[in-house]
């Protein structure tokens, strides 16, 4: 079985689209570890709200960040990272050694790369006049949003397309894209 653990910095929505997907049968997986760097983070009271262990970890809670997930990954014999919505970049030693697998909001290679997430990629987007967008379901490598591609899922941008309309729009369709992206894993 595959043993997935989540990042996220802030809610954690791909998270939950798992975990209800796993809940309904959708998927086979198992989600033992939610990692935050956030303590604030909704999405450390879903993980516990599940019964799933869950850790901040930043500069504040460990000298090495990155050592300490590494060693939490090992421990809770995690074979696959999601990343729903982490903000820090994976340290090298961890993509090396793990599947980690991150969900875009946009059709990559386009609005890909450092400081394009969420809104921001969708006001990019909005400003080009893009015909349509979508999201990216990838491997994360040593670069930003430039590792394979698992799977692609696009939507027709309206004449009158809003920021606020379409990030609407690419949260739907990603909640939906995740899970199907796990099927296929």
């Amino acid at each position: 079985m595959k043993r997935v653990a989540i990042l996220a910095s802030h809610n954690g929505s791909g998270f939950v689209a798992l975990y209800e997907a796993l809940q309904r049968g959708e998927i086979s997986i198992e989600i033992p570890l939610v990692i935050s760097n956030n303590s604030n983070a909704q999405v450390l009271q879903n993980a516990a709200a599940y019964g799933i262990d869950n850790f901040v970890i930043n500069s504040k809670t460990a000298d090495a960040p990155d050592e300490k997930i590494e060693q939490l990954l090992y421990e809770y014999e995690c074979n696959y990272i999601f990343l729903s919505g982490y903000m820090k970049k994976v340290g090298e030693n961890i993509t090396k050694n793990f599947q980690v697998i991150n969900s875009h909001p946009a059709l990559l290679p386009n609005y890909g790369g450092a400081g394009m997430y969420g809104r921001f990629v969708h006001e990019a987007v909005i400003k080009n006049r893009e015909k349509q967008s979508g999201v990216t379901i990838h491997i994360v490598n040593d670069r930003y949003d430039e590792g394979e591609i698992i799977l692609q899922r696009k939507l027709l941008l309206t004449q009158n397309e809003s920021v606020e309309s379409l990030e609407t729009k690419i949260k739907e369709l990603e909640q939906i894209t995740i899970v199907e992206a796990f099927k296929n894993i």
